[in-house]
C-alpha cells in the first residue's frame, strides 16, 4: 500500500503502476489515523522503485512475510491450536532428536566423518554414514532436530546426499536456504550464517544464541508470539523477534505496517541533545569490598515505563498508544514467568526469551529502521527512568537508619549497603514500579585503569550461596578456556567465605590455585588457549593479532565476512604471530593473562585485609 501526500503530482507514476499491476484505491489505517492511498499487488522491488521516484511517498506492508500476514489476518499463529491464546504458556509436545556431526576439517569442512546420537553412531565411509543416518532419522521421524553447527552440517549433508543419490530425510518436504549476511547492531558488525531450512521439521543449531540462551521452549514460544516458524525464531536476534511481534500485532488489528520509519531523527543542536538525550543514570561506585548489600532491580523497567506512561509515537491524552497496548500483555507475562520459573524449570527458557525481547524493545524505539519507533519516545523513556532512579535514591537517603547508603546505581538497579527490611516496599510504593531484590553477604566493585570504580565489573556472594559475576574475565566471550577455568576455580574458593574476616584466610589457598595453573600451562592443550574475536573487516592495514589471524585463515582458503567470529592462539605476541591450529603458545603472553584473572579475584582479599587492619 502507498500514500502520496500529493497524488496529482505523481499521477503519471500512478497511471504507470495501473498499467502494469492491479491497483485499487484504499483507506490505509495507521497508528496515527487513516490516510487515503492505493493497494498495489506487485513484487517488493516495486516498493523500492516507488521510493526512488517519489521519496515523499509513504509505503506500507511492503516487506511483510506472507505466512505472517495470512496467520495474523485470521487470528492464528504457530505452535498453537486454532484460536488458542497466544499468551498461554502451553506448548505442543514434540519429538526431539539430538545429534552431533563431525567433519574432516572444522575450518573448511568438506566431508562428514561421523554422526553421533545416543545410542546411534555412524562412522567410516561418508556414503555409508549418510545412508545410515538418513534411514535412522526416517524411522525416528522427529519433529525437532537439534544439531551442533547445524547451519554448516545440514548444507554439507544436503550436497553430499544429492551427490550420492541418497534421500535427504532431514526435511519432510522441500527445503529452502536462508542467506548469510553481515549487519550492524548497536555499533558493531555482526554476521548471520546462511542456513538450510527444512519443511515440516524444525532444525536447530545448538551453538546458536537463541538455543544457548533460552533453549527449545523459548524458541517455540517466540514462534507462538510472532507467527514465525521456529526455524526462523531460532536464528533471529531478539531485536528482530520484538519487531516481528509488533508487526503481527499491527496486522492482527488491521493497522498498516510502515515500510520505512518516515519520522527518523533529524540533525539537532548540541544543546538540545544535552538537554533531552542523556541516557540512563549511572552512579560510579568506589572500588572496594562492601558487606550486607541489597541489589534492587526494577523488573523490566523500560517496557514498564512504556506501558505505565502510555509512550508511543502517536499516543495522545485519553488514547492508548500502540506500543503501550501491545507491550502490556508481554510485560504481564514476563512478571508471571519470572515468578513461576523458580518452581517450574520448564518455564525458565520462556522467561529468558521474554526478558531478551523486552530488553530490546526499548532500543528499537530509537532504532532508525524500527517500524514503530520514535526518537522522542526513546528519550522520554530514558528521562522517566532517570527520574525513577533519582526518586529511589532519595527514598534511601531519607531513611533514618544509621549506615544505610547507596553505593552504586545503574540505569535500572540500585545497590544499598545495610538496607532495612522494608526498603524494597518503600521504593515500590513511591515509584509504582516492581522490584526484584538480591542480598549479598559481600560484594566487590573492581577498579578501572584510572582508579575509579567500574560500574560494569563486580562480583559478590549472594545469601543463596551463589557467586554472582559481572564483567570479569570468566564471563567474557574472548577469554581462552584455560584462563576461564582457572578463574572459575579461584572464584569457587571465595564461596567459602561469608565475611570479610573469612576472606582474609583464603589468600594462601588462592595463591596455590594460581601457581598450579601457571605451572601446568606449559603442558596444557594449546587449543585451550584459543581466543574468540568478532572481526569487523576482512582486510587490515595495520599489524594486529586479528589481522594476522585473518591472513592465516585466508591462506587456508577460509571465506571470511565482516561480523564473523574467528578463533586463534597467540604464538609470538612480539611479532603478532598467531595460529588457528596451534601446537604451541606464547607462554609469557598467556601468563600475563592469567595474572590479570588472578588479580581480579585477589582484589577482594586485598580489600578485605586492608579493611580488617583498619578496624
Amino acid at each position: 500500500m502507498v500514500h502520496f501526500p500529493d497524488r496529482h503530482k505523481h499521477s503519471a507514476l500512478i497511471e504507470d503502476l495501473e498499467s502494469r499491476y492491479r491497483v485499487e484505491e484504499a483507506t490505509i489505517r495507521t497508528i496515527f489515523g487513516e490516510k487515503e492511498g492505493y493497494r498495489i499487488s506487485a513484487p517488493r522491488k516495486v516498493a523500492r522503485l516507488i521510493e526512488i521516484q517519489a521519496p515523499e511517498a509513504e509505503l506500507f506492508n511492503a516487506d511483510i512475510r506472507r505466512e505472517v500476514d495470512y496467520l495474523a489476518g485470521r487470528n492464528l499463529t504457530c505452535m498453537a491450536e486454532p484460536f488458542e491464546d497466544r499468551f498461554s504458556l502451553k506448548l505442543p509436545e514434540l519429538e526431539v532428536f539430538e545429534c552431533r556431526v563431525r567433519f574432516d576439517d572444522p575450518l573448511r569442512p568438506s566431508e562428514v566423518v561421523a554422526i553421533e546420537s545416543k545410542p546411534f553412531r555412524a562412522e567410516g565411509r561418508e556414503r555409508i554414514i549418510l545412508e545410515e543416518f538418513m534411514n535412522h532419522l526416517d524411522s525416528k521421524n522427529p519433529d525437532v532436530v537439534v544439531m551442533d553447527n547445524a547451519d554448516i552440517a545440514a548444507r554439507l549433508m544436503f550436497e553430499k546426499c544429492r551427490k550420492y543419490g541418497i534421500d535427504f530425510t532431514l526435511s519432510r518436504g522441500k527445503i529452502r536456504f536462508l542467506k548469510a549476511n553481515s549487519y550492524y547492531s548497536y555499533g558493531a558488525v555482526k554476521y548471520r550464517k546462511g542456513a538450510l531450512i527444512p519443511e515440516g521439521r524444525i532444525l536447530i543449531d545448538s551453538t546458536s544464541f537463541a538455543y544457548q540462551e533460552y533453549g527449545l521452549n523459548g524458541i517455540l514460544f517466540t514462534s507462538k508470539l510472532t507467527a514465525l516458524s521456529a526455524n526462523l525464531t531460532s536464528r533471529f536476534t531478539p531485536g528482530t523477534l520484538i519487531s516481528s511481534y509488533e508487526v503481527y500485532e499491527a496486522l492482527n488489528r488491521g493497522i498498516a505496517v510502515p515500510y520505512r520509519k518516515w519520522n527518523a531523527e533529524t540533525p539537532r543542536k548540541v544543546e538540545e541533545l544535552r538537554e533531552k538525550d542523556k541516557g540512563g543514570l549511572i552512579l560510579q561506585p568506589e572500588p572496594g569490598i562492601y558487606e550486607n548489600v541489597a541489589q534492587l532491580d526494577f523488573t523490566s523497567m523500560y517496557p514498564t515505563i512504556i506501558v505505565k506512561y502510555n509512550l508511543s509515537p502517536e499516543s495522545i491524552s485519553g488514547r492508548r498508544g500502540f506500543l503501550s497496548t501491545i507491550l502490556k500483555p508481554l510485560l504481564g507475562l514476563r512478571i508471571k514467568t519470572k515468578r513461576m520459573k523458580k518452581s517450574k524449570p520448564e518455564v525458565a527458557g520462556i522467561d529468558t526469551a521474554l526478558k531478551w525481547m523486552l530488553v530490546t524493545c526499548f532500543g528499537y524505539t530509537g532504532f532508525r529502521n524500527a517500524k514503530f519507533g520514535s526518537i522522542a519516545v526513546h528519550e522520554a523513556i530514558t528521562g522517566i527512568g532517570r527520574e525513577i532512579l533519582l526518586k529511589s535514591i532519595k527514598v534511601v537517603e531519607a531513611g533514618v537508619d544509621a549506615g544505610v547508603e547507596v553505593i552504586h546505581a545503574m540505569v535500572d538497579s540500585i545497590f544499598v549497603r545495610n538496607p532495612n527490611g522494608k526498603l524494597k516496599e518503600k521504593i515500590e510504593r513511591e515509584t509504582g514500579m516492581l522490584l526484584d531484590e538480591d542480598r549479598y553477604f559481600w560484594i566487590v566493585f573492581l577498579p578501572k585503569k584510572d582508579g575509579f570504580g567500574n560500574a560494569a565489573r563486580y562480583y559478590g556472594l549472594l545469601e543463596s550461596g551463589e557467586l554472582k559475576l559481572r564483567g570479569v574475565m570468566a564471563r567474557k566471550r574472548d577469554t581462552p578456556e584455560y584462563i576461564r577455568r582457572s578463574q572459575l576455580e579461584m572464584f569457587s574458593l571465595l564461596r567459602k567465605a561469608r565475611t570479610i574476616e573469612e576472606l582474609c584466610t583464603l589468600e594462601e589457598k588462592l595463591n596455590r590455585i594460581y601457581r598450579k595453573y601457571r605451572t601446568e600451562m606449559r603442558h596444557a592443550n594449546p587449543e585451550e588457549f584459543l581466543i574468540r574475536r568478532r572481526i569487523s573487516r576482512t582486510s587490515y592495514t595495520r599489524s594486529s593479532l586479528e589481522a594476522s589471524a585473518v591472513k592465516e585463515l585466508k591462506r587456508l582458503g577460509v571465506e571470511l565476512f565482516p561480523g564473523m567470529e574467528i578463533e586463534y592462539a597467540v604464538v609470538d605476541f612480539s611479532r603478532k604471530a598467531v595460529s588457528v591450529n596451534p601446537d604451541s603458545i606464547d607462554i609469557n603472553y598467556y601468563t600475563r593473562m592469567l595474572e590479570k584473572a588472578y588479580e581480579e579475584v585477589h582484589f577482594s582479599i586485598r580489600c578485605a585485609v586492608e579493611r580488617v587492619q583498619k578496624s
